[in-house]
């Protein structure tokens, strides 16, 4: 930014006033989206208490859902006489481009059909693998190590880590499609602080698998039923160097996967089934938050949603109604699950092992 001619440069002290947001400011992206937010409420949408970036608007004849990213609008509805209201509104007021049907949107790829939606990040992955001269590397079958003892030896440090890191924020970024990485990037990612050589060529190996198929993403089916399903599992102290352990689960809508995580906890648990309780809190709040959002867009539920648990004691601590020595120090934990399964929110339901859907996250 220059300052006006009429400014008086010898006069030290004197600053300039703005009237608006520059782009690139701090304060620009909040600005903007308040203006924006603000002009949808006048045009009768209502911000979603979910989800903050979703509006929503109902008439007795249409459904109209609107998502903000930043800039980046996606619209979406029942009636094309809405639709093209509101686009019309938009341009009138901000002079937006209009990009037609939805294809691509920031960096995410949408193939549509009878069939159903297939959502992935195949241009994103090949130019990560451009980027990192891996185009023509040998394909790896999975994105898993056969032995991770060596990410934990504290020698042959990387003179440079940026690499490494930047890889990180990209493979993080390629997770929102790519569920089968979730795990490995997580473990991955706890070193970026002082990555060593055995981390990057741990690196290099979810880069070999992402070369055998840079196309694979997430389908969700034109006639899957509307009913959440949620598996939950953990495993027990697998760090070395801190033993904590790891919490994943996996939320279906019908038979659509919508949401997904692969965590360190923050906390030592001193068992087992302390681990696996506390994922199976997390797993809860998730659902909590997806029932909220399902309401927002007028999703009727076909039923109590089932959550599946592979751990018997953990199942035992969520239905006990006394507390005792033993689960008194995550009792949060307890009453979060257990409130929410008197509530019949979901039904608490067991799982073998073999069939934890959780585990490949």
């Amino acid at each position: 930014m220059e300052s006006p001619p009429s400014l008086d440069a010898c006069n030290k002290g004197q600053v300039c006033k703005l009237t608006k947001s520059l782009y690139g400011l701090k304060q620009a992206s909040r600005q903007w989206f308040e203006k924006l937010s603000s002009f949808l409420i006048t045009a009768n949408f209502v911000q979603s208490k979910s989800d903050h970036s979703l509006f929503i608007k109902r008439t007795p004849t249409s459904f109209t859902a609107l998502l903000v990213y930043v800039d980046d609008i996606v619209l979406t509805g029942d009636s094309m006489m809405e639709i093209n209201c509101i686009k019309e509104l938009l341009h009138n007021r901000f002079r937006i481009k209009n990009l037609g049907e939805l294809k691509y949107f920031l960096g995410l790829e949408v193939a549509r059909s009878r069939k159903g939606i297939h959502l992935c990040q195949r241009k994103y992955a090949l130019d990560i693998l451009e980027e990192t001269r891996m185009l023509g590397c040998k394909p790896s079958s999975t994105p898993f190590l056969s032995d991770t003892s060596t990410l934990y030896k504290l020698d042959s440090y990387l003179d440079d880590p940026s690499p490494y890191r930047r890889l990180i924020g990209k493979l993080l970024y390629l997770t929102n499609t790519r569920p089968d990485l979730c795990f490995t990037v997580n473990l991955l990612s706890q070193f970026v602080q002082s990555p060593t050589d055995y981390h990057y060529r741990a690196i290099q190996h979810i880069l070999r698998y992402i070369k055998s198929k840079p196309s694979k993403g997430l389908f969700f089916p034109a006639d899957s039923p509307m009913q959440l399903k949620a598996f939950s599992d953990s495993d027990w102290a697998t760090c070395p160097n801190t033993r904590r352990s790891t919490i994943g689960f996996c939320i279906f809508l019908g038979s659509s996967l919508i949401s997904w995580k692969s965590k360190k906890q923050r906390t030592v648990s001193r068992s087992s089934t302390e681990a696996e309780y506390r994922a199976l809190a997390a797993t809860v709040c998730e659902i909590q938050w997806l029932s909220y959002l399902l309401q927002d867009l007028q999703i009727e539920e076909s039923g109590t949603p089932p959550l599946y648990c592979d751990n018997k004691s953990t199942r035992h601590i969520a239905h006990n109604q006394n507390f005792h020595e033993r689960t008194k120090h995550i009792e949060l934990d307890c009453h979060v699950v257990r409130e929410k399964v008197q509530e019949r929110l979901l039904n608490l339901l067991p799982v073998r092992s073999d069939q934890q859907l959780a585990d490949d996250v």
